[in-house]
């Protein structure tokens, strides 16, 4: 609590200054601005906990900051102190959305605890962010909730799973989460990425060898398969592995069996197979590049990620995430930065939200990494990306529909209500945008 930033605003130099040692004496950190333009100057820069305003100021009134702290720094707690202590004006404050009132003069015991009052809302505001992370997966979404929810019905049992999606979308974050939730969680979690090893080196990466089995082979070598007895493995870009050792993969789940290069030896494993791919293996197998008893082994069940992009109540959650990471707790992203992000198209999904986040954070000197900073480290949006107006207008429309179906918790005669639409053009919508 004693590390709480604090913004005074009161045109009364004296009484803010008296009030900033008071505040000082009890541990928090304090910055005093004697009108709004300049306490809304020190928000763009500075990482605020809480402002406390003063209702009647020249130029511009505690209502007027109010409103454009409520616009461009959501969820900010601010609390509203007066001499003109009137019943009206109380209630007024609270029914604009202030957290508290004070009236002058300021008790000092009354304005310590209406402090301590607004931490306590700030924290349980970042407790019910906490909630929305399962075993590594950060989300709010609607889309995010489905696959959580698949996630738990699956992870329990022993089946092969194929998890699908786009490149940076969080296909090994995925598999992880169902490796933590499953019987396998006390025995090793082992990915290997198919795409990224040479072909002729993937076999005695999966396999292990024998010394002496191959040229180069000058010792025994326990292959990832063995090593993950007992727990799990993903097979990472599995439409990337060659149709040779498809084969052998084939036969392991089948016979749950491995034999090293140069061996004669099985060894039995106990393993849970995943697997993950950005290719469309239906199509692979139809175009004679994956072989068919392989696809209906691994695909037993699936689990489709959605791109960023279909997601975008998640970003900012992800993004703040990241950047409390990435600077040990020290920055964070101001209003005008995350608008940035949530306007970008995200083609490279996740990875590219941390790749960018960490960019920023690199650039960022302060502790409040601002519009400026976000805009450099967003790369430019090529000619390629630019929509046109008609499919600009069907994306629109598609994501309008879902958000407000998942604002209703899918209730479709409310949502219809909502979009003061009736529910049979509604439906039609729908039907259209293959929304179920």
């Amino acid at each position: 609590m004693s590390l709480a930033t604090i913004l005074l605003v009161d045109d009364d130099h004296a009484l803010a200054e008296l009030l900033a040692m008071r505040l000082l004496a009890n541990g928090y950190h304090t910055l005093c601005a004697h009108r709004g333009t300049q306490a809304l100057k020190i928000l763009r820069q500075e990482v605020i906990d809480i402002v406390i305003t003063d209702l009647k100021m020249a130029h511009m009134d505690g209502f007027e900051l109010f409103e454009n702290i409520k616009k461009h720094h959501i969820g900010l707690p601010v609390i509203m102190m007066t001499a003109h202590g009137s019943i009206p004006d109380a209630v007024d404050a609270i029914q604009q959305g202030f957290l508290s009132f004070l009236s002058k003069p300021i008790d000092s015991q009354a304005l310590l605890s209406t402090i301590e009052n607004a931490l306590e809302h700030t924290q349980t505001r970042s407790v019910i962010t906490d909630q929305h992370r399962y075993f590594g997966i950060t989300y709010q979404s609607s889309a995010m909730q489905q696959v959580v929810k698949h996630i738990q019905a699956l992870a329990p049992s022993n089946v092969n799973i194929l998890i699908q999606g786009e490149s940076g979308t969080g296909k090994e974050v995925t598999a992880k989460a169902i490796h933590q939730a499953s019987e396998h969680a006390n025995g090793p979690f082992v990915a290997i990425n198919c795409a990224a090893v040479p072909a002729h080196l993937l076999e005695s990466e999966l396999f292990g060898h024998k010394k002496g089995a191959f040229t180069g082979a000058i010792s025994d070598k326990t292959g990832l398969l063995q090593s993950a007895d007992g727990g799990t493995i993903l097979l990472d870009e599995i439409g990337d592995m060659p149709l040779d050792l498809q084969v052998k993969v084939l036969r392991v789940l089948q016979e749950r069996t491995v034999r090293p290069l140069g061996s004669h030896i099985e060894h039995k494993i106990n393993v849970r197979f995943l697997s993950a791919s950005h290719k469309d293996l239906q199509q692979a197998v139809a175009n004679k590049e994956f072989r068919e008893d392989l696809y209906y082994r691994l695909n037993v069940v699936s689990i489709t990620l959605p791109a960023l992009r279909q997601r975008p109540e998640d970003i900012i959650l992800l993004a703040e995430q990241f950047v409390e990471t990435l600077s040990a707790h020290e920055k964070h992203l101001s209003p005008q930065a995350m608008t940035h992000l949530i306007n970008y198209h995200w083609p490279g999904n996740i990875r590219q939200l941390h790749n960018v986040c960490e960019h920023a954070v690199v650039l960022s000197s302060n502790k409040l990494i601002t519009e400026d900073i976000m805009t450099n480290a967003l790369p430019l949006q090529s000619e390629h990306h630019f929509q046109g107006l008609n499919d600009a207008k069907k994306q629109f429309e598609q994501e309008y529909i879902q958000k407000v179906l998942s604002l209703c918790a899918g209730n479709v005669a409310e949502a219809a209500k909502l979009a003061q639409r009736n529910r049979s053009d509604f439906y039609k919508l729908m039907k259209k945008h293959d929304i179920n």
